[in-house]
């Protein structure tokens, strides 16, 4: 501060010392001084005169503050003095226009912006720079790149672009704590963005819509201050003219966080100034995500979006709500527009709604109402119209219910209720040219490409006055065209007629059959009338020309042919082209074909609209070699299109045919896909019957050996008991029974044997089902075929079974009775009473197990019968369909668990089999007559037995 105060002391102590010499003195001590302070306060003392002495700091100073940035970057006190002084040369202070112009100020500014970015690494420094937490340095580095910015924005934004993490290094001051920093951090990535989409998508991935929205929630949404103005105007920056960031803010979710912005309270709340801006914004931002101009994929996407999280319902709160400032009120509706505009959905629920009046009245009533009524402001009605505009476009549905409000069945008869077709035509016939053109263009949008809808109209039928009979709508446009009514309202009746007649013959017979209308277009066309009648002309020859080239011939007063020659006669060819071309070639055509939405800056230019002006393009042409064809180029023209009507028929039908083929694909391949998967199933299945059925058989074999080696011990045991004196032909009949018994269990072997392969075939006929279903159908009748004579085998075998077993229990007790005799005449030596009972329970109690396991059999049997009988009947119901060849897999499952089933009982009967065999031949043995194979089993079991006693003396000498 000291030697600032001599500096300024010695400025002035005398004039000899101005103050290009004070600010070079100073420059020299930043340059020269060895002392950080000196070089402080020199620094300080040229930010203190930068504003007052501008160009003098900024011509002798900038290249040694740029210095000073690069040198003391320890010392955060001094770079921001050399920060806040760059930032005074450079910006534009509205005290420095006491001295000079607004525009010197500014050039000045552009001048020094040039001079500092020449070097590009001092705005790579300024980057770097602010990196730095120091409030002194952060804040002014900030400002003075904001000040870079707004003079040369195009090349400073090229060299932050090609710097490396230049873009993140400034979304970090969204972060920053400090709201002065963050709220110029935001005015920073406004200039910034500006008209630079790659900047613009660097930004928005580098998460600012998350960052922005959490602002704008922070601040209070709507209810925020100018903060919240800032973010919205930089999120318009990010999302308008560009794709990829509505896209990601749409994938996002954000646009559901745009919901809250729109709940704006109670109605007398009050609206601040900076709440109405604030909401100004938020529904233009809401415009940028859906206008017209986007593509339509990406607008309808968010329309969808929209309507889903309730926004779209929010808005129509906002539009149906009473105390809404008029130029809010004005922006919902343009809003509420776009949202609706061409998505089927949010139409219907745009249809759907009603206003809170007492009755309720739909939403889209009320806005007419304000359309016609000529005492609401002019912005207003354009808004209501464009509103009404979007719910029909591309809706037939919306325009099927406009028009029936004016067809004789549908009009409210008590007059109770006043609907959209009356409003349109009290306005279409008001005395407010104004009215006149809302309601016919509201109209002609009701018929815009709607056919059904042009010849709905001609039904409509219109009381003029009492006592005369009622008149055609139709008719009633072109008798007030005759009365030489504004060329406001005429201009609106000749687009409303236009867009009604055109790709409309029956329409056009319709005007056609009126006499007087014909003559009056030609009229009309062939008078020399002043440059406003021009476009009546225009619109007029417009007219004549639609009614020749959608002319069906049916008048025979006004075929084709005779209304050329008659325009050839009164008008002249080169005269009706010349004032049909006089429609494009007015001023105010080329601005309404820009944008859907009517903005015109006045009622007196609202004369074309957007739709009719892609009409006049689409036909222009056409009518033009319409008027200078002949006769036989017509007849050839009608000859094409009737061939091409017959190929477009063709090519409907074969296209139909080819949507069914694909259909009839389509459900084939999904069957196929499920028999494909239930085949696979299927085959799981098997493979794993396979593998049970294989430990079964292990199991079996297993049960085989172990009886085998079981037997010679058990015949051993009970050998000792040797009973003499029986008759020979007792122990012959016990034989033959045994052998008898053998035999039995051969057969029952061999079944078992059958059996497998059984299981064997029906896995191979499932594992060829899917390549030859006929083959194997057969194949299974014929399985199940023999499974029901083995199931009759069976029966016979068990009945002879039990009469076996019947046998057996009679010699049982003619046994004991024998034994018991026996015994009491001849004493068994070693043997006692007790043991021979013991025997005969024993005898006994294999009985009763077998006769149990029988009724069990039985039983068993009467089940597989039972199950035979269903089976059958199954097939002989089934049919060669698929659910026919599905049901016969599920008879496979049941044949192959059949089948273990029967295996099981094999095996339990087999097992029986061996021990009556066993039992029997101990009872021979106890009668004194062994086998001969016992005798053999004996003596390998002997041998067995020697051998086991050899190991185990071998294994205790180890």
């Amino acid at each position: 501060m000291n030697f600032l105060r001599g500096v300024m002391g010695g400025q002035s102590a005398g004039p000899q010392h101005t103050e290009a010499e004070t600010i070079q003195k100073l420059c020299d001590r930043v340059a020269s001084s060895t002392l950080l302070d000196d070089r402080r306060n020199a620094v300080r003392a040229l930010k203190s005169l930068s504003k007052k002495y501008r160009l003098e700091v900024g011509s002798q100073a900038m290249e040694h503050l740029t210095r000073v940035l690069q040198t003391d970057r320890s010392d955060s006190e001094i770079i921001g003095y050399a920060l806040d002084t760059l930032y005074n040369i450079i910006s534009n202070d509205e005290e420095e226009v006491e001295e000079n112009s607004t525009r010197q100020s500014e050039d000045l500014g552009s001048q020094f912006t040039e001079i500092f970015i020449k070097q590009q690494e001092n705005v790579t420094l300024l980057l770097s720079l602010l990196e730095e937490f120091d409030f002194h340095v952060r804040w002014p580095g900030v400002k003075l790149l904001t000040a870079l910015l707004k003079h040369l924005g195009p090349q400073v934004q090229q060299i932050i672009l090609v710097s490396p993490m230049g873009v993140s290094r400034l979304m970090d001051l969204l972060a920053d704590s400090r709201e002065v920093i963050r709220n110029d951090g935001v005015l920073l990535l406004q200039a910034l963005t500006r008209s630079n989409g790659a900047i613009q998508k660097i930004v928005a991935f580098e998460n600012a819509f998350e960052r922005l929205l959490d602002i704008i929630t922070e601040e209070g949404n709507s209810d925020g201050g100018i903060v919240v103005e800032d973010c919205l105007i930089l999120l318009q920056n990010l999302l308008k003219n560009n794709n990829s960031n509505q896209n990601f803010f749409k994938e996002g979710s954000y646009i559901q966080r745009m919901k809250p912005w729109f709940e704006v309270g109670d109605e007398n709340s009050g609206w601040s100034a900076q709440k109405v801006t604030n909401l100004h914004l938020m529904l233009q931002l809401v415009r940028v995500l859906v206008s017209p101009t986007n593509p339509p994929g990406a607008t309808s996407s968010c329309q969808k979006a929209m309507f889903q999280c309730g926004l779209l319902q929010q808005l129509c709160t906002i539009l149906m709500a009473t105390g809404v400032p008029a130029d809010i009120l004005t922006e919902t509706i343009n809003t509420v527009s776009e949202v609706i505009r061409g998505c089927q959905v949010n139409q219907d629920y745009f249809a759907s709604v009603n206003a809170p009046s007492n009755p309720p009245r739909p939403a889209i009533v009320v806005l007419l109402m304000s359309m016609v009524n000529e005492r609401q402001p002019f912005v207003l009605r354009c808004a209501v119209l464009y509103c009404f505009q979007c719910f029909l476009y591309k809706n037939q549905k919306g325009q099927g219910e406009i028009v029936s409000t004016l067809l004789p069945s549908t009009i409210d008869a008590t007059g109770n209720s006043v609907s959209a077709g009356q409003l349109l035509c009290g306005g279409l016939f008001s005395t407010d040219s104004l009215s006149n053109w809302c309601a016919a263009v509201a109209l002609a949008h009701a018929l815009q490409e709607n056919s059904t809808q042009k010849e709905q109209l001609l039904r409509v039928q219109l009381a003029t006055s009492i006592g005369n009979p009622p008149v055609s709508l139709l008719q009633q446009c072109t008798n007030i065209l005759s009365q030489g009514s504004k060329i406001q309202t005429r201009v609106g009746l000749l687009m409303l007629l236009c867009t009604w007649l055109s790709n409309c013959p029956i329409a056009v017979t319709h005007f056609l059959h009126n006499s007087a209308n014909v003559p009056f277009l030609t009229g009309q066309i062939a008078e020399n009338l002043g440059e406003e009648e021009q476009l009546v002309q225009g619109l007029c020859a417009l007219l004549l020309g639609i009614s020749i080239y959608f002319n069906d011939n049916s008048l025979e007063s006004y075929m084709k042919e005779k209304l050329k020659q008659l325009i050839e006669k009164r008008i002249g060819k080169e005269n009706f082209i010349e004032k049909l071309g006089f429609i494009s070639k007015h001023e105010l055509y080329s601005r309404a074909s820009q944008k859907p939405q009517p903005n015109f800056p006045s009622p007196e230019c609202m004369i074309f609209d957007h739709e009719f002006t892609k009409l006049v393009k689409e036909l222009e042409g056409v009518i033009t070699k319409a008027i200078y064809k002949s006769s036989e180029e017509d007849k050839k023209e009608e000859e094409v299109k009737k061939t091409l009507e017959q190929h477009d028929n063709i090519v409907t039908h074969y296209k139909n045919m080819i949507r069914e083929q694909d259909l009839q694909l389509e459900e084939l391949k999904q069957q196929i896909s499920t028999l494909k998967c239930q085949n696979e199933q299927l085959q799981t299945a098997v493979t794993q019957q396979a593998s049970q059925i294989q430990q079964h058989k292990d199991q079996y074999n297993l049960l085989k050996v172990q009886l085998g080696k079981d037997s010679p011990h058990h015949g051993s045991s009970n050998g000792g008991a040797q009973v003499n004196g029986i008759p020979p032909e007792e122990i012959g009949r016990l034989r033959e029974e045994i052998e008898e018994l053998k035999s039995n269990q051969e057969f029952l072997r061999s079944q078992l044997a059958e059996k497998d392969s059984l299981i064997e075939n029906l896995k191979s006929s499932q594992t060829s089902r899917d390549t030859n279903e006929a083959t194997a159908s057969a194949r299974d009748s014929e399985q199940i075929a023999e499974l029901k004579q083995e199931l009759a085998t069976l029966k016979s075998q068990l009945n002879s079974k039990s009469v076996e077993i019947t046998k057996l229990q009679t010699e049982k007790q003619e046994l004991l009775q024998k034994i018991e005799a026996f015994s009491q005449s001849v004493p068994v030596p070693g043997e006692s009473e007790t043991v021979v009972a013991a025997k005969a329970t024993d005898v006994e109690g294999r009985l009763s197990a077998l006769l149990q396991e029988t009724k069990e059999l039985k039983n068993e049997i009467k089940a597989l019968s039972e199950e035979r009988t269903a089976i059958k009947e199954q097939l002989d119901s089934s049919n060669s369909t698929i659910v026919i060849l599905q049901n016969e897999k599920n008879q496979l499952e049941v044949n192959i668990t059949d089948s273990k089933k029967e295996q099981d009982d094999l095996l339990v009967l087999l097992a029986d089999q061996d021990q009556k065999i066993l039992s029997l031949k101990h009872k021979l043995k106890e009668l004194g007559h062994p086998d001969e194979e016992e005798d053999e089993l004996e003596s390998i079991d002997q041998d067995d037995e020697d051998d086991e006693d050899e190991v185990d003396n071998n294994q205790g000498d180890n």
